[in-house]
């Protein structure tokens, strides 16, 4: 049976790998480089709206995961 902490960590898993598939990428990818495009590397671009919440989501969700592996790894070391 599984314990608490591994249905959190399952769940936090499914909603990272959702988060991540959806957030939009931030490149020109491999065509850029090859072709010379995105020269404008270091151009500060701001996310807005729902790219900076889904940003923000990731990194919370991220953070719980980690947590939560860091005390699964604590409990079954003891």
């Amino acid at each position: 049976m599984l314990a608490w902490y591994d249905w959190v960590l399952m769940a936090t898993s499914v909603i990272i790998i959702v988060l991540c598939l959806l957030q939009g990428g931030k490149s020109e990818g491999a065509s850029g480089a090859i072709t010379g495009g995105g020269l404008n590397v270091f151009v500060k671009t701001k996310e807005r709206g729902a790219e900076k919440v889904i940003s923000i989501l990731t990194l919370v969700i991220a953070s719980i995961f980690f947590l939560v592996a860091v005390i699964i790894k604590i409990i079954y070391a003891s």
